[in-house]
C-alpha cells in the first residue's frame, strides 16, 4: 500500500494531492493512516487536505482523524491537520472587498440611486456600487458596477477614501473603496432587480439632504475636494493583469 500523494510547502507541511484522492472512502483511510504516521516520523509541521466536491465522502474519514476545516467554496473543502504542537496555520481571507463610485457631471449633478432592499441607507440616495468579483481589478468593479446599476458608462479617475468595518455578512469583516469616476455617457438605465430609483442630482441638493447618512456626504466632500489616489502601471513590477497600484 502506498501513502497518498503529497507534496511539501515552504512551511514543513504536505499537500495531499486533491487530483490523486481515491474514491473509496476505506481505501483512503488506510493509506491516510500510514501517510500521517510516515509524515509525523518525518518531522512535518501539517497536512493540508482538499476535498473536491465528488470526493465529498473522504472528509468523515479525514474528521475521524483529527482533520478540521479550514475554509470552503463551491468546489471543494478545506482541512487541515496539525502535526506539531504550536504549528503555525495561516488563515484564510478575513474580508469582503467594495467599492462605490462618486459620478459628478459638468452640471455639477451626482449619479445616485435608492436601493429596494433594507438595510443601512434604505430608503435614502446612496452612490452606486457593490462588490469585487474573484480575481477583479478595483478599477474595473466600481465601472461595471455603476454600469449595472445606472447604464452609467464611466472612466475610472481616482481612488478618494475607503472605510474598514467589522462584523459584516458571516461575521467577516469589510472594506469598501469610494473611487472618483468620469461620466462618458449620461442616459440612466436602471438595473430594476435592485434599485428602485437612479438619477442625476445636484451635488449641494445631495449634500444638505437631512435624509442622506453622514458618511456619504463625507465620501462626496472627499471627491469633490481631495487629488485622490491615481492608478499606476509599473511594467517592470509584476503582470498588470495580476496587481494595480494606486499612488498620488
Amino acid at each position: 500500500m502506498e501513502p497518498l500523494a503529497a507534496s511539501p510547502n515552504p512551511f514543513g507541511g504536505m499537500v495531499i494531492d486533491p487530483s490523486a484522492l481515491p474514491a473509496d472512502p476505506r481505501g483512503f483511510a488506510a493509506r491516510l493512516d500510514l501517510s500521517l504516521a510516515r509524515w509525523t516520523a518525518d518531522g512535518r509541521n501539517l497536512v493540508w487536505l482538499e476535498a473536491p466536491l465528488d470526493r465529498a465522502a473522504l472528509v468523515p474519514m479525514a474528521a475521524a482523524r483529527g482533520f478540521v476545516y479550514h475554509h470552503a467554496s463551491d468546489r471543494y473543502v478545506m482541512m487541515l491537520k496539525p502535526l506539531q504542537d504550536g504549528a503555525f496555520v495561516p488563515s484564510y481571507s478575513t474580508h469582503y472587498i467594495g467599492a462605490g463610485g462618486v459620478v459628478i457631471d459638468q452640471r455639477n449633478h451626482i449619479l445616485v440611486v435608492r436601493e429596494r432592499r433594507g438595510g443601512i441607507g434604505a430608503g435614502s440616495f446612496k452612490l452606486p456600487g457593490g462588490h469585487l468579483h474573484h480575481g477583479e481589478h478595483l478599477a474595473d468593479a466600481v465601472t461595471r458596477e455603476v454600469r449595472e446599476e445606472t447604464g452609467i458608462e464611466t472612466q475610472f479617475h481616482s481612488l478618494v477614501c475607503f472605510r474598514h468595518q467589522h462584523g459584516y455578512r458571516y461575521g467577516m469583516s469589510d472594506i469598501y473603496f469610494v473611487c472618483r469616476l468620469l461620466p462618458l455617457t449620461s442616459r440612466i438605465a436602471m438595473q430594476h432587480e435592485e434599485i428602485s430609483e437612479c438619477l442625476w442630482m445636484p451635488v449641494d441638493d445631495y449634500l444638505q439632504d437631512e435624509t442622506i447618512s453622514a458618511f456619504n456626504k463625507e465620501i462626496v466632500r472627499a471627491a469633490l475636494y481631495s487629488k485622490g489616489l491615481a492608478l499606476k502601471t509599473l511594467p517592470t513590477y509584476r503582470d498588470p493583469s495580476q496587481v494595480e497600484m494606486f499612488f498620488p
